[in-house]
């Protein structure tokens, strides 16, 4: 005995229900290869070491490591984590030698922020993941600020918003530059066949 919905009518001949089969991705962004290792691993380093030199010194001058950490935490979540974070902000920190545990805090919270939004920003483009990034960078700078202003006792201004603008800013330049090497051999493989 076959059960139907009470407002159900029967299909007209030709024509059948959809199933999940016949359902196409939006975008095809995200079933792309992931990144070598060698190449995200290779890009942190280099980023981390072109934040030590003495122009990050200057307070809305935005923060690439974090930018990068950022990206890959959200393109590459298994290679790159909130340990990875934790540890790059560590070094900065002993780098600045301000208080421990600054940039730790905010590099893993926007690193938590990646990676929990990892499934959903990687259907949008570039502009619309800085757009989904910003309140999640600028909550973190903000809450790293306040921390520091506590500590310390004084207040350090209003540049980290400024330096937090200018890093999610950044962000569609990054999805181009950190994504080169794979597009390239999209390319290759795509005129190989």
């Amino acid at each position: 005995m076959v059960h139907r919905p009470i407002n159900s009518k029967p299909l007209a001949a030709g024509h059948r229900k959809s199933s999940l089969s016949s359902l196409e991705p939006i975008d095809s962004t995200p079933f792309r290869r992931p990144s070598s290792a060698l190449f995200v691993w290779g890009s942190l380093l280099l980023i981390w070491l072109f934040s030590l030199l003495p122009w990050r010194l200057w307070q809305p001058t935005p923060d690439l490591l974090l930018l990068a950490l950022a990206f890959w935490c959200l393109n590459e979540p298994r290679r790159v984590t909130m340990l990875t974070a934790f540890v790059f902000g560590l070094l900065m920190d002993v780098h600045d030698a301000g208080l421990l545990g600054e940039h730790a805090l905010v590099y893993t919270l926007v690193a938590y922020g990646a990676i929990s939004l990892t499934r959903r920003l990687q259907h949008f483009n570039a502009v619309v993941q800085a757009l989904h990034m910003l309140p999640i960078v600028v909550l973190a700078e903000g809450l790293g600020s306040l921390v520091h202003a506590w500590l310390v006792g004084e207040w350090g201004g209003w540049g980290w918003l400024w330096s937090a603008l200018f890093t999610v800013a950044l962000w569609p330049l990054a999805d181009i530059l950190l994504h080169l090497p794979q597009r390239r051999q999209e390319e290759i493989d795509s005129g190989a066949a």
